[in-house]
């Protein structure tokens, strides 16, 4: 990933959380048919030390199935909040439009797991990330956990897990670190007043970018 001096975001806990908080992702890997990629949830396992330990499951009758199987590197890229910029909103408007967006590459050698008590495990988690907080807030009823085993059990052959231990991560935050801070602070009361979400969420990406930075 191109990543200008300015843009670069190495910090371990920060690139955890933004893994965390866009945890669907898309996984990329090249085989003898070319690339392939899938969106997918993944889980993440991370010591504040170690770059983590990426999981998540796929149908057997993906194709890229195989390409995991066979042992190669993948790829998972995160992709955070991403804002249109118009030099309009800059003090000094002598330059182009831009796009202000966030990133994070992992990059590790996928393992495939099959055994079907160990793909249950990891349904069962991805349960408990997704759907268990939203029946809680909002009063369903289903329950994975409440599922005769018999009705459950097929699906598990249908389905394997992957385990890609990261070897690599790489964190891009293009937050306009580049501009003064009057062009920054113009830009953030612009996506602030436009209200897209997205545009929110950049913005308050780059209040605390720059509120960091004073205090270091």
């Amino acid at each position: 990933m191109y990543t200008p001096t300015p843009y670069v975001e190495a910090d371990l806990a920060t690139l955890h959380a933004g893994m965390r908080a866009w945890s669907f992702a898309t996984l990329v890997t090249v085989g003898p048919c070319g690339v392939n990629a899938t969106h997918l949830p993944f889980l993440l396992d991370a010591q504040d030390d170690s770059a983590g330990l990426l999981t998540t499951h796929l149908s057997k009758k993906n194709p890229q199935l195989d390409d995991l199987r066979a042992g190669g590197d993948a790829l998972v890229v995160f992709q955070g909040p991403h804002a249109f910029v118009t030099p309009s909103w800059y003090a000094k408007q002598s330059t182009f439009p831009t796009w202000n967006y966030t990133a994070i590459h992992a990059r590790g050698t996928p393992r495939v797991v099959e055994e079907r008590m160990a793909v249950h495990a990891v349904l069962r988690r991805t349960v408990a990330q997704y759907d268990t907080p939203l029946r809680e807030a909002c009063g369903g009823s289903w329950d994975f956990d409440a599922m005769p085993f018999d009705f459950v059990a097929p699906r598990l052959d249908m389905i394997a897990a992957v385990e890609i231990p990261v070897r690599a991560l790489e964190g891009k935050f293009k937050l306009n670190q580049d501009r003064s801070e009057e062009d920054r602070l113009g830009v953030i009361a612009a996506l602030e007043r436009l209200g897209d979400p997205q545009g929110v969420a950049v913005a308050s990406m780059m209040r605390e970018q720059m509120a960091a930075t004073a205090s270091a």
